[in-house]
């Protein structure tokens, strides 16, 4: 099974969040089960210095620019220094800015993921399957749809609510016949959606959990798509991101204070003075510490926290997030550390090796998200023996079981999130309990193989002979 997997970026070459990382595992996980994947990403000024040794495949003339195809090892880079090379990150400036011309940037990557699945291929390798991930590589399936010779494609929704969405008039020079801006194609209120076109023209669909797949086909999460995906629900399939267990391992964590496992797990409590000391809050084996590491946004529940932190302070317990995101929020959460420093801990930012201090530290793990297409800390954090209290929503409930490895709140209000708190520092209390909720997350399976048996499976369904 020959199979191209286009991301608009790859752990560790360019990463800035989930997709990264799951570009990185997924295809992994596959080569190990015996699918040639190659994955394909934008060559972006990171990239070129970090595979010094790509070397050209082919030369092509894409949406009016000059284009490389470059390859070095399973990976292919679109090579177009004057879209790709510049400062800031993958999607915006140094100033956090949208790049103004992002629709020719992920047009391009759409049209060569769209060429390499074609019968005019200047490649010798041609996959049976275009696997596009989010909207920057959506438009693949518009391009591939009207080829007689063609791959089939495959459409992963990451998030929903990121759609893609750019004036009509960057129809021509993106080269799309004017038939497909309608409202059986990618019109969207007046508007070009990338997303919509990879739905509406994929062979599957996948999103990264079971719930959410359900979800996105209700009004409250459907982000105006939610009739689409109705009525393409025989093709939407919900398939669980996995994590790098490797990576997220306190049996081989070099990031934490001292390394442990389910048959040492009283070894954790040294992360935890750790993580105390670091965050110089009081050194108190005794009190329940609540960690989150997650973007300040009003999707991650970040304000339920801070609406709750004086009540969690009282139980009593301690407080710490990492993170950065939206001003009012980082300033929010800052202040309440002023007022409780010895119980109240801030990092605005985002540091590694605190992240996985803070994995491995805490007691609970925080994440009353709104809305979580998957999630990866609710894993990381039952791995490492620090149950989750999270929403019932997305991959989250799919995640986590509830007083069995963490402990779940329907409503997105801080008083349920307080009273899920308050449910788990109750077992907390509770040794023998404690260590059964503990032995339970930390010997789940969270790996990638069991997902990447579903995708190749799917593949298998859907893939044309090249």
């Amino acid at each position: 099974m020959r199979v191209l997997f286009v991301t608009p970026e790859c752990a560790p070459l360019t990463k800035t969040g989930g997709l990264g990382d799951v570009s990185a595992a997924l295809p992994a996980a596959l080569r190990a089960q015996g699918v040639d994947v190659r994955t394909m990403v934008p060559a972006y000024r990171e990239v070129l210095a970090a595979v010094p040794e790509a070397k050209e495949r082919a030369r092509l003339r894409l949406l009016q620019r000059d284009v490389r195809i470059l390859e070095a090892g399973e990976c292919l880079f679109v090579d177009c220094p004057e879209l790709y090379v510049r400062a800031g990150g993958p999607y915006v400036d140094e100033n956090s800015e949208d790049w103004p011309d992002n629709p020719l940037r992920f047009g391009v990557l759409s049209r060569a993921a769209a060429l390499l699945g074609s019968a005019a291929s200047p490649l010798d390798w041609r996959p049976e399957v275009v696997h596009c991930n989010d909207w920057p590589t959506a438009l693949a399936p518009v391009y591939l749809h009207s080829e007689r010779e063609r791959a089939a494609t495959v459409m992963t929704i990451h998030n929903l609510s990121f759609q893609g969405l750019f004036e009509p008039s960057w129809l021509a020079r993106l080269e799309l016949p004017a038939a497909v801006f309608s409202i059986e194609g990618i019109e969207f209120y007046g508007r070009l959606s990338f997303l919509k076109g990879g739905l509406v023209f994929a062979d599957g669909i996948t999103t990264v959990s079971p719930t959410y797949a359900r979800e996105i086909q209700g009004e409250e999460h459907g982000c105006g798509l939610d009739g689409l995906l109705r009525s393409r629900r025989d093709v939407l399939r919900g398939i669980l991101n996995g994590i790098d267990v490797d990576a997220w391992n306190p049996m081989g964590d070099l990031r934490i204070a001292e390394r442990y496992s389910w048959s040492s797990v009283e070894k954790k409590a040294a992360n935890k003075a750790a993580l105390q000391r670091r965050l110089n809050l009081a050194e108190d084996s005794a009190l329940p510490l609540l960690g989150a590491v997650c973007r300040f946004t009003h999707q991650k529940g970040v304000d339920l926290i801070a609406a709750a932190a004086e009540e969690i302070v009282n139980l009593p317990a301690q407080l710490c997030i990492l993170g950065r995101g939206e001003r009012e929020l980082e300033n929010a959460l800052v202040a309440l550390a002023a007022r409780h420093p010895r119980s109240i801990a801030a990092a605005i930012g985002f540091n590694e090796d605190l992240a996985h201090l803070i994995e491995a530290g805490a007691d609970l793990f925080l994440m009353p998200s709104r809305f979580e297409p998957c999630g990866l800390n609710q894993m990381y954090s039952q791995r490492y023996g620090t149950p989750p209290v999270a929403r019932a929503t997305g991959g989250l409930a799919d995640t986590v079981a509830d007083g069995e490895t963490g402990f779940l709140f329907e409503r997105a209000e801080s008083a349920s999130l307080l009273e899920a708190v308050r449910r788990g520092v109750a077992t907390y209390r509770d040794e023998r309990r404690w260590r059964e909720v503990q032995r339970r997350g930390m010997t789940r399976d969270f790996s990638w193989a069991g997902p990447a048996r579903q995708y190749a499976d799917l593949y298998a369904r859907h893939a044309r002979p090249g």
